[in-house]
């Protein structure tokens, strides 16, 4: 399987269960593993999978929307890029959150999730 990988993406958004990170926000990290076959795929654009259009895509989801989860966040980011690129067989997403607030020594917290594209009925 052959994949394209947007890693580190770094957003300011809202996420989280508490009042103080619906006001101040904080730093998420978006890591988006594209999984299709491009083994001999002609050189243009239009025969892969457009990874700026991706990036847009998760920027849009992770900025402007607010949600309590990051499970909810990587569901949300996945569904968007597999409805968005056809292309795509399966898509693998991670969001990271380095700042959560847990009482702790911690590098990072994230949510991954892998989500398969759905064939047409």
């Amino acid at each position: 399987m052959s994949r394209v990988v947007l890693e580190g993406l770094e957003f300011h958004a809202r996420h989280g269960v508490y009042d103080t990170e619906a006001v101040l926000g904080a730093r998420f990290v978006i890591d988006a593993e594209l999984h299709y076959p491009f083994a001999g795929l002609p050189d243009h654009l239009n025969a892969a999978v457009n990874y700026a259009a991706v990036y847009d895509a998760i920027r849009q989801e992770v900025t402007e929307q607010r949600w309590q989860l990051i499970e909810v966040v990587a569901d949300r980011v996945a569904r968007r890029v597999l409805r968005d690129q056809p292309r795509l067989e399966s898509v693998t997403v991670r969001v990271h959150k380095p700042f959560a607030p847990i009482p702790g020594v911690f590098r990072d917290v994230y949510a991954e999730l892998t989500l398969q594209q759905e064939s047409p009925a």
